[in-house]
């Protein structure tokens, strides 16, 4: 099965296909479990109420993109840090923050920032590579800022608390957007890149862009606030999620009812990628746990060393590596039941590690030679992938640095889903 996966994925097979097919071979190999469980497993991976929580918060998304909501939250960015050197980075980087507490997707983050600011930033004089970079590493945000369809993944799996992950990526997702931001004015600083604004703009603008942006700012504070007390679940959340994001696309005017199958098929594309991902992702971890991987892992990394951190910052690395080579809907769903024991035996918090492992996987889209993100911006802006792969390495690095500073003080990611769900 190990020879054959990666001999599938450099034949250019789509990444569900390569793990799908290495199962098969298990299976045809060892004569002891009949084909039939392949589809019974790919069905029953996927078939969760929770899941939903995937559909939804995409279609969410496109519904938002389509809607004019993107444009009103760059505006806004624009007008509080558009003084600031280097504006339309930290524009792009604010965008992505805001625009990833309504979809939870950092190939939607990508899509819809990219399309309008990569134009923008190419007319006011940032070299291609700084641009495509500073949209691939912001994107990231995305599955970090709560709500994270990435992190519905992990908690179908492990059936850790939801509304725990999403608070627990709240004060990560700032300071990875801060660190961004910092990197970017370095940069900008060195390479002489101006100021789109003179001064700050004049608080009466600030205000009335404020009033525009307000009810999309409040999506997530609904979904959030809603999975807290109770009112409804996550899948629930994202239900409601699309009816907002409709409402006020059709209340903008900027969504037709001519636009919704574009949007709809645009949505079940993207689900059904990340579901497939999922089900076969979750069939081959499966195989590895009937052949007691998990075990023979927990006891070579608990070999390796017992300290917390020291086992985190290897994982870490471990990820990373692998996502060169996978996505992270199928990181997640192979690490997931592989690492959790590990995890558990050395007594680290299940929601830190969560985190960490979401974030990392995510961050792995920004790794060649199968970076996701690099090849979304680069046909978006129309970059090659290999100037923005170097421009992203800053960002990565940035971005590694914060995840280190989690595994160490996980305290970063528990202190606030301590204080709201005692």
């Amino acid at each position: 099965m190990f020879i054959v996966f990666p001999f599938l994925l450099i034949s250019g097979l789509p990444i569900f296909a390569a793990i799908g097919l290495s199962s098969v071979t298990y299976i045809v190999i060892s004569g002891a479990i009949p084909l039939m469980l392949i589809p019974q497993k790919l069905f029953a991976n996927v078939n969760s109420f929770s899941l939903l929580a995937i559909l939804l918060f995409m279609l969410a998304g496109e519904l938002m993109n389509r809607g004019g909501i993107t444009k009103n939250i760059l505006d806004f960015s624009s007008k509080i840090i558009g003084h600031i050197r280097g504006s339309l980075a930290h524009v792009s980087i604010l965008g992505c923050m805001l625009f990833a507490g309504m979809c939870g997707s950092c190939t939607a983050a990508a899509a819809s920032v990219g399309s309008m600011m990569i134009p923008a930033l190419r007319k006011e004089g940032y070299d291609d590579d700084f641009s495509g970079a500073v949209i691939a590493s912001a994107a990231v945000l995305g599955p970090v800022i709560p709500p994270s369809i990435i992190m519905v993944i992990y908690a179908s799996i492990t059936g850790v608390s939801v509304a725990r992950l999403f608070l627990g990526g709240i004060v990560p997702g700032l300071i990875i957007g801060l660190a961004l931001m910092t990197v970017a004015y370095v940069i900008s600083v060195r390479r002489g890149y101006t100021a789109r604004n003179e001064k700050m703009a004049r608080m009466r603008e600030i205000f009335a862009s404020l009033l525009n942006t307000f009810p999309a700012l409040m999506l997530p504070v609904i979904t959030i606030l809603g999975i807290l007390t109770g009112v409804f679940t996550a899948t629930e959340a994202g239900a409601i999620a699309v009816a907002y994001a409709a409402l006020l696309g059709f209340a903008s005017k900027e969504l037709k009812l001519a636009h919704m199958k574009d949007v709809l098929i645009r949505s079940a594309k993207s689900s059904t990628n990340v579901l497939l991902l999922m089900g076969t992702g979750q069939t081959f971890g499966w195989i590895l746990a009937r052949e007691q991987v998990p075990q023979s892992m927990t006891l070579a990394l608990i070999s390796i060393t017992s300290q917390p951190v020291l086992l985190m910052l290897i994982i870490i690395a471990f990820v990373l590596f692998l996502g060169c080579f996978l996505t992270d809907a199928t990181i997640v769903p192979i690490l997931t039941p592989l690492l959790l024991p590990v995890v558990l035996s050395i007594g680290y918090d299940p929601i830190a590690f969560g985190v960490i492992l979401c974030v990392t996987s995510v961050a792995g889209n920004l790794t060649p030679p199968v970076g996701g993100l690099l090849f979304v911006v680069s046909s978006i802006g129309n970059i090659p992938v290999y100037r923005i792969a170097k421009g992203v390495l800053p960002f990565l690095f940035i971005i590694i640095g914060v995840l280190v500073m989690c595994a160490v003080f996980p305290v970063i990611i528990s202190f606030v889903p301590s204080i709201l769900m005692k």
